[in-house]
């Protein structure tokens, strides 16, 4: 039996024989045409990094079935929300692990978009889940938002001890990210320009 278990801005997904569907829904006030477009390129670009991360064992939800247009089949992740137990756990030894586990995807050339401890779980270890805005670049700046976007959820949904969440989590990146330094460095550029924008 399918049950829906999470909808967000993008997509529904629904629980079945132990397997995850995700679907895109149509968006109304987009143009039909411009919308079956994004639907099919966001759920191909996903497929592909689920594809990708199966390759070298990353652990994240295995890629089951792929429609190419607005459905994805995936592995259930069981576990428990990151962000429900962080806390309560050793924090500073799962934020290196985030880290590391951050480093191994931009080693591959693939951004996140969304590192929030909502879209990870733990099990064995840390499974990181949701690639809807996932995307492919080399680019140093795209890596540095991505650990930018790491900090501020660290801050807001973990604003007792984000601050050593953050600089473990930068431990564990620095020790295993090619071009960490440069990175890093960018990092503080970007959120000099966040700095500023906020001052205006």
């Amino acid at each position: 039996m399918k049950s829906l278990i999470a909808q967000g801005a993008e997509s529904k997904l629904f629980l079945e024989d132990n397997e995850v569907i995700k679907d895109r829904f149509s968006k109304k006030y987009r143009l039909r045409e411009i919308d079956e477009k994004l639907r099919k390129s966001r759920t191909r670009r996903e497929a592909k990094i689920l594809g990708e991360l199966k390759k070298i064992s990353f652990p994240a939800p295995k890629l089951i079935f792929n429609n190419e247009k607005d459905t994805i089949k995936m592995e259930f992740i069981k576990g428990k929300l990151l962000k429900n137990v962080l806390e309560k756990k050793s924090y500073y030894k799962l934020s290196e692990e985030i880290g590391k586990k951050v480093a191994i995807l931009h080693n591959k050339g693939i951004i996140h978009g969304d590192l929030t401890t909502s879209n990870m779980f733990l099990g064995k270890e840390i499974y990181f889940i949701d690639f809807g805005l996932s995307f492919f670049s080399e680019k140093i700046e795209d890596k540095a938002v991505d650990l930018h976007l790491l900090k501020e959820a660290l801050e807001s949904k973990h604003y007792n001890i984000w601050e050593n969440c953050f600089k473990a989590a930068l431990k564990g990146y620095g020790k295993y990210a090619k071009d960490s330094g440069a990175i890093i460095k960018r990092l503080d550029a970007v959120e000099s320009r966040g700095r500023y924008k906020g001052k205006k």
